[in-house]
Protein backbone atom coordinates (compact mmCIF):
# COMPACT_ATOMS: atom_id res chain seq x y z
CA UNK A 1 0.00 0.00 0.00
CA UNK A 2 1.19 3.48 -0.80
CA UNK A 3 1.02 6.20 1.80
CA UNK A 4 -0.96 9.38 1.25
CA UNK A 5 1.96 11.41 -0.11
CA UNK A 6 3.09 8.78 -2.62
CA UNK A 7 -0.52 8.33 -3.73
CA UNK A 8 -0.87 12.10 -4.29
CA UNK A 9 2.36 12.23 -6.27
CA UNK A 10 1.43 9.22 -8.37
CA UNK A 11 -2.00 10.70 -9.08
CA UNK A 12 -0.40 13.97 -10.14
CA UNK A 13 2.03 12.17 -12.46
CA UNK A 14 -0.79 10.19 -14.07
CA UNK A 15 -2.96 13.25 -14.61
CA UNK A 16 -0.09 15.28 -16.04
CA UNK A 17 1.06 12.49 -18.34
CA UNK A 18 -2.49 11.87 -19.59
CA UNK A 19 -2.82 15.58 -20.35
CA UNK A 20 0.55 16.10 -22.09
CA UNK A 21 1.91 12.73 -23.16
CA UNK A 22 5.34 13.84 -21.94
CA UNK A 23 7.45 12.39 -19.10
CA UNK A 24 6.77 14.26 -15.88
CA UNK A 25 9.52 15.85 -13.81
CA UNK A 26 9.68 16.32 -10.06
CA UNK A 27 9.98 20.11 -10.27
CA UNK A 28 6.62 20.46 -11.96
CA UNK A 29 4.89 18.05 -9.56
CA UNK A 30 6.25 19.98 -6.56
CA UNK A 31 4.44 23.13 -7.72
CA UNK A 32 1.01 21.50 -7.69
CA UNK A 33 -1.38 22.37 -4.83
CA UNK A 34 -2.23 18.69 -4.31
CA UNK A 35 1.38 17.82 -3.45
CA UNK A 36 2.82 20.72 -1.39
CA UNK A 37 6.31 19.33 -0.75
CA UNK A 38 9.75 20.27 -2.04
CA UNK A 39 11.02 19.10 -5.39
CA UNK A 40 13.75 17.12 -3.59
CA UNK A 41 11.10 15.23 -1.62
CA UNK A 42 9.09 14.62 -4.80
CA UNK A 43 12.23 13.37 -6.55
CA UNK A 44 12.93 10.91 -3.74
CA UNK A 45 9.33 9.68 -3.65
CA UNK A 46 9.25 9.28 -7.44
CA UNK A 47 12.42 7.20 -7.20
CA UNK A 48 10.69 4.94 -4.68
CA UNK A 49 7.59 4.70 -6.88
CA UNK A 50 9.86 3.68 -9.74
CA UNK A 51 11.56 1.02 -7.64
CA UNK A 52 8.16 -0.38 -6.63
CA UNK A 53 6.99 -0.53 -10.25
CA UNK A 54 4.46 2.32 -10.30
CA UNK A 55 6.55 4.64 -12.48
CA UNK A 56 9.12 4.19 -15.22
CA UNK A 57 11.83 6.46 -16.62
CA UNK A 58 12.01 6.18 -20.42
CA UNK A 59 15.38 7.97 -20.55
CA UNK A 60 18.02 8.67 -17.93
CA UNK A 61 17.56 12.42 -18.02
CA UNK A 62 13.79 12.33 -18.56
CA UNK A 63 10.96 12.52 -16.08
CA UNK A 64 8.73 9.57 -15.19
CA UNK A 65 5.71 8.02 -16.81
CA UNK A 66 3.13 5.71 -15.19
CA UNK A 67 3.34 1.95 -15.64
CA UNK A 68 0.31 -0.32 -15.90
CA UNK A 69 0.68 -0.89 -12.15
CA UNK A 70 0.67 2.86 -11.61
CA UNK A 71 -2.47 3.30 -13.69
CA UNK A 72 -4.14 0.46 -11.79
CA UNK A 73 -3.44 2.12 -8.43
CA UNK A 74 -4.73 5.42 -9.81
CA UNK A 75 -7.96 3.84 -11.13
CA UNK A 76 -8.56 1.97 -7.88
CA UNK A 77 -8.10 5.15 -5.86
CA UNK A 78 -10.54 7.34 -7.78
CA UNK A 79 -14.30 7.54 -7.60
CA UNK A 80 -16.02 7.91 -10.98
CA UNK A 81 -17.72 11.27 -11.22
CA UNK A 82 -21.04 9.72 -12.27
CA UNK A 83 -22.01 12.99 -13.95
CA UNK A 84 -20.85 14.14 -17.36
CA UNK A 85 -19.67 17.64 -18.10
CA UNK A 86 -22.52 19.92 -19.18
CA UNK A 87 -21.69 19.82 -22.91
CA UNK A 88 -21.27 16.05 -22.97
CA UNK A 89 -24.42 15.48 -20.89
CA UNK A 90 -26.36 17.63 -23.34
CA UNK A 91 -24.91 15.66 -26.25
CA UNK A 92 -25.98 12.34 -24.73
CA UNK A 93 -29.41 13.63 -23.74
CA UNK A 94 -30.14 15.07 -27.17
CA UNK A 95 -28.97 11.88 -28.85
CA UNK A 96 -31.30 9.55 -26.96
CA UNK A 97 -34.23 11.95 -27.17
CA UNK A 98 -33.91 12.14 -30.93
CA UNK A 99 -33.09 8.52 -31.72
CA UNK A 100 -35.77 6.37 -33.31
CA UNK A 101 -35.87 3.33 -35.56
CA UNK A 102 -34.35 -0.10 -35.56
CA UNK A 103 -32.22 -1.49 -32.76
CA UNK A 104 -29.20 -1.92 -35.03
CA UNK A 105 -29.37 1.75 -36.01
CA UNK A 106 -29.51 2.74 -32.35
CA UNK A 107 -26.46 0.61 -31.52
CA UNK A 108 -24.49 1.88 -34.49
CA UNK A 109 -25.19 5.52 -33.69
CA UNK A 110 -24.45 4.95 -30.00
CA UNK A 111 -20.99 3.73 -31.01
CA UNK A 112 -20.38 6.95 -32.91
CA UNK A 113 -21.63 9.01 -29.96
CA UNK A 114 -19.31 7.23 -27.54
CA UNK A 115 -16.30 7.53 -29.84
CA UNK A 116 -16.92 11.26 -30.38
CA UNK A 117 -17.14 11.99 -26.66
CA UNK A 118 -14.19 9.91 -25.47
CA UNK A 119 -11.99 10.16 -28.59
CA UNK A 120 -11.31 6.45 -28.20
CA UNK A 121 -12.47 3.41 -30.10
CA UNK A 122 -16.01 2.55 -29.01
CA UNK A 123 -17.63 -0.87 -28.99
CA UNK A 124 -21.34 -1.55 -28.53
CA UNK A 125 -22.60 -5.13 -28.34
CA UNK A 126 -26.32 -5.77 -28.64
CA UNK A 127 -28.54 -8.61 -27.41
CA UNK A 128 -27.88 -12.13 -28.68
CA UNK A 129 -30.55 -13.03 -31.21
CA UNK A 130 -30.67 -16.67 -30.10
CA UNK A 131 -32.00 -15.67 -26.68
CA UNK A 132 -34.66 -13.33 -28.03
CA UNK A 133 -38.24 -14.38 -28.54
CA UNK A 134 -40.49 -13.83 -31.53
CA UNK A 135 -43.18 -11.21 -30.89
CA UNK A 136 -44.82 -11.10 -34.31
CA UNK A 137 -44.47 -12.46 -37.83
CA UNK A 138 -45.67 -10.63 -40.96
CA UNK A 139 -45.42 -11.91 -44.54
CA UNK A 140 -46.23 -9.83 -47.61
CA UNK A 141 -46.40 -11.23 -51.13
CA UNK A 142 -44.15 -9.36 -53.56
CA UNK A 143 -44.48 -11.47 -56.71
CA UNK A 144 -46.33 -14.73 -57.38
CA UNK A 145 -43.25 -16.63 -56.19
CA UNK A 146 -41.63 -14.30 -53.65
CA UNK A 147 -42.55 -12.60 -50.39
CA UNK A 148 -41.06 -10.47 -47.66
CA UNK A 149 -40.92 -11.84 -44.12
CA UNK A 150 -40.81 -9.29 -41.28
CA UNK A 151 -40.19 -10.64 -37.78
CA UNK A 152 -40.40 -8.50 -34.65
CA UNK A 153 -38.15 -9.76 -31.83
CA UNK A 154 -38.16 -9.17 -28.10
CA UNK A 155 -34.77 -7.44 -28.28
CA UNK A 156 -36.63 -4.69 -30.15
CA UNK A 157 -35.00 -5.61 -33.43
CA UNK A 158 -36.89 -6.19 -36.67
CA UNK A 159 -35.56 -8.71 -39.18
CA UNK A 160 -36.47 -8.54 -42.87
CA UNK A 161 -35.92 -11.42 -45.29
CA UNK A 162 -37.04 -12.15 -48.84
CA UNK A 163 -38.23 -15.72 -49.42
CA UNK A 164 -38.61 -17.55 -52.75
CA UNK A 165 -41.00 -20.35 -53.68
CA UNK A 166 -40.84 -22.77 -56.58
CA UNK A 167 -44.55 -22.36 -57.40
CA UNK A 168 -47.02 -19.48 -57.47
CA UNK A 169 -48.62 -18.54 -54.16
CA UNK A 170 -51.72 -16.50 -53.49
CA UNK A 171 -52.59 -13.94 -50.82
CA UNK A 172 -54.74 -16.60 -49.18
CA UNK A 173 -51.73 -18.91 -48.95
CA UNK A 174 -49.76 -16.09 -47.33
CA UNK A 175 -52.53 -15.28 -44.83
CA UNK A 176 -52.85 -18.94 -43.81
CA UNK A 177 -49.07 -19.28 -43.50
CA UNK A 178 -48.90 -16.21 -41.23
CA UNK A 179 -51.55 -17.67 -38.93
CA UNK A 180 -49.87 -21.08 -38.84
CA UNK A 181 -46.34 -19.78 -38.31
CA UNK A 182 -47.46 -17.28 -35.67
CA UNK A 183 -49.29 -19.99 -33.76
CA UNK A 184 -46.09 -22.06 -33.47
CA UNK A 185 -43.36 -19.38 -33.31
CA UNK A 186 -44.64 -16.40 -31.33
CA UNK A 187 -43.27 -16.39 -27.76
CA UNK A 188 -40.55 -18.89 -28.70
CA UNK A 189 -36.86 -17.99 -28.76
CA UNK A 190 -34.96 -18.08 -32.02
CA UNK A 191 -32.73 -20.77 -30.55
CA UNK A 192 -35.73 -23.07 -30.04
CA UNK A 193 -37.15 -22.70 -33.52
CA UNK A 194 -37.02 -25.95 -35.43
CA UNK A 195 -39.96 -26.63 -37.70
CA UNK A 196 -43.73 -26.30 -37.69
CA UNK A 197 -46.26 -29.06 -38.31
CA UNK A 198 -47.54 -29.57 -41.83
CA UNK A 199 -50.82 -27.96 -42.84
CA UNK A 200 -51.41 -30.58 -45.56
CA UNK A 201 -51.36 -27.76 -48.10
CA UNK A 202 -48.17 -27.77 -50.17
CA UNK A 203 -48.29 -24.05 -50.96
CA UNK A 204 -48.82 -22.98 -47.34
CA UNK A 205 -46.16 -25.42 -46.14
CA UNK A 206 -43.70 -23.99 -48.68
CA UNK A 207 -44.21 -20.49 -47.29
CA UNK A 208 -43.83 -21.76 -43.70
CA UNK A 209 -40.68 -23.73 -44.56
CA UNK A 210 -39.09 -20.73 -46.29
CA UNK A 211 -39.97 -18.51 -43.32
CA UNK A 212 -38.35 -20.91 -40.84
CA UNK A 213 -35.21 -21.06 -42.98
CA UNK A 214 -35.07 -17.28 -43.15
CA UNK A 215 -35.33 -17.00 -39.36
CA UNK A 216 -32.71 -19.68 -38.75
CA UNK A 217 -30.10 -17.48 -40.40
CA UNK A 218 -30.41 -15.05 -37.50
CA UNK A 219 -30.07 -17.50 -34.62
CA UNK A 220 -26.43 -16.71 -33.95
CA UNK A 221 -26.64 -13.00 -34.68
CA UNK A 222 -25.19 -10.65 -32.11
CA UNK A 223 -24.93 -7.10 -33.35
CA UNK A 224 -21.48 -5.64 -32.75
CA UNK A 225 -20.47 -2.14 -33.77
CA UNK A 226 -17.00 -0.63 -33.55
CA UNK A 227 -16.34 3.06 -34.15
CA UNK A 228 -13.46 5.47 -33.86
CA UNK A 229 -10.71 3.02 -34.82
CA UNK A 230 -8.71 5.88 -36.31
CA UNK A 231 -8.54 7.54 -32.88
CA UNK A 232 -6.89 4.45 -31.45
CA UNK A 233 -4.44 4.28 -34.35
CA UNK A 234 -3.47 7.91 -33.86
CA UNK A 235 -2.63 7.24 -30.20
CA UNK A 236 0.44 5.17 -31.04
CA UNK A 237 3.66 6.12 -32.84
CA UNK A 238 4.94 2.59 -33.48
CA UNK A 239 3.63 1.23 -36.77
CA UNK A 240 3.70 -2.39 -35.58
CA UNK A 241 1.59 -1.53 -32.53
CA UNK A 242 -0.97 0.25 -34.70
CA UNK A 243 -1.10 -2.71 -37.08
CA UNK A 244 -1.61 -5.23 -34.26
CA UNK A 245 -4.28 -3.11 -32.59
CA UNK A 246 -6.28 -2.47 -35.76
CA UNK A 247 -6.12 -6.07 -36.96
CA UNK A 248 -7.33 -7.26 -33.56
CA UNK A 249 -10.33 -4.94 -33.24
CA UNK A 250 -11.40 -5.98 -36.74
CA UNK A 251 -12.00 -9.45 -35.29
CA UNK A 252 -15.40 -8.91 -33.74
CA UNK A 253 -15.39 -12.28 -31.98
CA UNK A 254 -12.24 -11.29 -30.09
CA UNK A 255 -13.73 -7.94 -29.07
CA UNK A 256 -17.02 -9.44 -27.90
CA UNK A 257 -15.22 -12.17 -25.96
CA UNK A 258 -12.94 -9.58 -24.37
CA UNK A 259 -15.80 -7.41 -23.12
CA UNK A 260 -17.79 -10.39 -21.87
CA UNK A 261 -14.75 -11.82 -20.08
CA UNK A 262 -14.16 -8.54 -18.26
CA UNK A 263 -17.79 -8.35 -17.18
CA UNK A 264 -17.68 -11.98 -16.01
CA UNK A 265 -14.61 -11.13 -13.92
CA UNK A 266 -16.39 -8.14 -12.42
CA UNK A 267 -14.03 -5.64 -14.02
CA UNK A 268 -14.99 -2.27 -15.37
CA UNK A 269 -11.41 -1.36 -16.32
CA UNK A 270 -8.63 -3.59 -17.65
CA UNK A 271 -5.25 -1.93 -18.06
CA UNK A 272 -2.62 -3.16 -20.49
CA UNK A 273 -1.89 -6.86 -20.15
CA UNK A 274 -4.64 -7.30 -17.53
CA UNK A 275 -7.22 -8.15 -20.19
CA UNK A 276 -5.11 -10.98 -21.57
CA UNK A 277 -5.28 -10.05 -25.27
CA UNK A 278 -1.61 -9.72 -26.18
CA UNK A 279 -1.99 -7.59 -29.36
CA UNK A 280 -3.91 -5.05 -27.24
CA UNK A 281 -1.37 -4.97 -24.41
CA UNK A 282 -0.73 -1.28 -25.07
CA UNK A 283 -4.44 -0.54 -24.59
CA UNK A 284 -6.86 -0.22 -21.73
CA UNK A 285 -10.51 -1.22 -21.86
CA UNK A 286 -13.39 0.39 -20.00
CA UNK A 287 -16.65 -1.57 -20.12
CA UNK A 288 -20.14 -1.53 -18.64
CA UNK A 289 -23.10 -3.90 -19.07
CA UNK A 290 -26.28 -2.68 -20.74
CA UNK A 291 -29.26 -3.51 -18.52
CA UNK A 292 -32.87 -3.57 -19.73
CA UNK A 293 -35.72 -4.77 -17.54
CA UNK A 294 -33.24 -6.17 -15.02
CA UNK A 295 -31.36 -8.29 -17.56
CA UNK A 296 -28.01 -7.82 -19.28
CA UNK A 297 -28.78 -7.30 -22.96
CA UNK A 298 -25.36 -6.17 -24.16
CA UNK A 299 -22.32 -4.14 -23.29
CA UNK A 300 -20.70 -0.81 -23.99
CA UNK A 301 -16.96 -0.24 -23.94
CA UNK A 302 -14.10 1.94 -25.09
CA UNK A 303 -10.58 0.90 -26.05
CA UNK A 304 -7.82 3.43 -25.79
CA UNK A 305 -4.14 3.75 -24.94
CA UNK A 306 -3.21 3.11 -21.33
CA UNK A 307 -2.66 6.88 -21.24
CA UNK A 308 -6.38 7.58 -21.21
CA UNK A 309 -8.51 9.88 -19.11
CA UNK A 310 -9.95 7.13 -16.90
CA UNK A 311 -12.41 9.24 -14.88
CA UNK A 312 -13.97 10.64 -18.05
CA UNK A 313 -14.01 7.26 -19.81
CA UNK A 314 -15.59 5.52 -16.82
CA UNK A 315 -18.29 8.16 -16.42
CA UNK A 316 -19.09 8.29 -20.13
CA UNK A 317 -19.35 4.52 -20.52
CA UNK A 318 -21.52 4.27 -17.42
CA UNK A 319 -23.92 7.04 -18.47
CA UNK A 320 -24.21 5.87 -22.08
CA UNK A 321 -24.78 2.23 -21.11
CA UNK A 322 -27.48 3.27 -18.63
CA UNK A 323 -29.24 5.47 -21.21
CA UNK A 324 -28.96 2.78 -23.89
CA UNK A 325 -30.45 0.14 -21.60
CA UNK A 326 -33.34 2.42 -20.68
CA UNK A 327 -33.96 3.20 -24.35
CA UNK A 328 -34.00 -0.49 -25.27
CA UNK A 329 -36.34 -1.33 -22.39
CA UNK A 330 -38.77 1.40 -23.44
CA UNK A 331 -38.70 0.29 -27.06
CA UNK A 332 -36.48 1.70 -29.77
CA UNK A 333 -39.18 3.04 -32.06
Amino acid sequence: MLDERKTAILKAVVQEYVATGLPVGSTHIATLPSVKVSSATVRNEMAVLEQEGYLAQPHTSAGRIPTDKGYRHFVDSITPQGVLAAEEASQVGDFFKGTHGRLEDLLRHTTTLLANITHHTAVVVGPEAEKTTVLAVHISRVTPRSATVVVVLSNHNVENETIQMSEDISDNHIASAVQHVSRHLVAKSLGDIGSVPSTNDAHIDAVCFATINALSRHRNDQPVFVGGASSLANAFDAVDVVRDVLSTIEQQFVVVTLLQDLLDRGLSVAIGAEHGVEPLSACSVVVSPVMADGEIVGSVGVLGPTRMNYPQALTTVEVVSEQLGRHIAEGVS
